[in-house]
């Protein structure tokens, strides 16, 4: 049995794999769509992380296909219809680099309220800004304001309240007596009363037609004077241009994208220069240790499904995150 892993992956899982299977390993094979879809016509497996697009052309040189692996767990780049008509199962990781992302949040939630980490070049050329910098602000007694309260928006809620920090949620799918708002800590909120609330904003939200710019100009201003926000989602969400203009005109204290409408960003973007904007090209959830989860999972799933012997339950549990 044949499988394809066509982005990077970690290298003791793939050994595993390369060990009971046929596997063709090349994490530069996303970028070779002729010969990708030319390993993918006697395969039975498709192992990919987000830059792969499976769906039509690519999905039909796959006609053994019975599974696709997602090394994480937005699933906007595989045409998931598509693979349920034609019997191909879809496996994410899901919970598996959640920790990665929500260490990220709160770690850089804490570096723009302070503001005080991104003048090394001037303080390296001698000069002292330590008036402007005594400006930074605690998390202590802040608000963090949760946009999608699943797995991810859960362990972040954990870790700000661990720094003192009150949090508030906004998810359309959970009732305001769920028991998660509860076992939190977290307050259930509307969307726009968290907006006006929120010192830090973060989105963990899939990308839809609902949530395509659900940060628009007009929900960025209803944001506090001064306020964070953070988008490791899916690009899209925030409407780009709209937070460029914000940040320019000193009506937000700072954010960060870790996801961009189109990726990579293109020379000359609109998030070019922007002032308190920190740009990361979408690692929020990519850690040594986070990758080690997500492979070791979606190894254990897709030879589970080849195989018939394992299931998702028993591989969620085993690779469970700490508590």
């Amino acid at each position: 049995m044949k499988i394809v892993i066509c982005e990077f992956m970690d290298e003791a899982s793939v050994k595993d794999l390369q060990r009971r299977f046929d596997v063709v390993y090349d994490p530069q094979l996303v970028d070779k769509p002729q010969e990708l879809m030319r390993e993918l016509a006697d395969a039975m497996a498709l192992i990919v992380r987000n830059r792969t697009q499976v769906r039509g052309e690519l999905l039909a040189a796959g006609p053994q296909l019975k599974v696709v692996g997602r090394l994480g767990v937005g699933l906007d780049n595989i045409d998931v219809a598509a693979c349920e008509a034609r019997g191909v199962a879809v496996i994410p990781a899901t919970g598996a680099n959640a920790l990665a992302v929500a260490e990220y949040v709160i770690s850089t939630a804490m570096v723009l309220l302070r503001g005080a980490y991104l003048s090394s070049g001037a303080v390296g050329a001698g000069k002292w800004p330590r008036a402007l910098l005594s400006e930074g602000r605690e998390s202590a007694g802040k608000t963090l304001g949760i946009v999608g309260f699943g797995g991810i928006g859960r362990l972040a809620a954990k870790l700000a309240r661990s720094l003192g920090m009150r949090v508030i949620g906004y998810d359309p799918m959970l009732d305001a007596d769920a028991p998660a708002w509860r076992e939190s800590g977290a307050t259930c909120c509307s969307l726009d009363g968290l907006l006006r609330e929120a010192d830090v904003v973060t989105l963990h939200v899939p990308l839809t037609d609902a949530t395509h710019k659900l940060l628009d100009a007009a929900r960025i201003g209803m944001m506090k004077p001064g306020a964070v926000l953070i988008n490791t989602a899916r690009g899209g969400i925030v409407d780009e241009a709209a937070l460029a203009e914000a940040l320019r005109e000193g009506r937000l204290g700072g954010a960060a994208l870790d996801v961009f409408e189109h990726e990579p960003l293109a020379a000359g973007s609109v998030l070019a220069d922007v002032p308190n904007l920190i740009l990361t090209p979408h690692i929020a959830g990519v850690t040594r240790e986070s990758n080690e989860r997500v492979s070791a999972m979606i190894a254990e799933l897709v030879a589970g499904r080849l195989l018939g012997t394992t299931t998702t339950e028993h591989s969620c549990q085993h690779l469970a995150l700490p508590t």
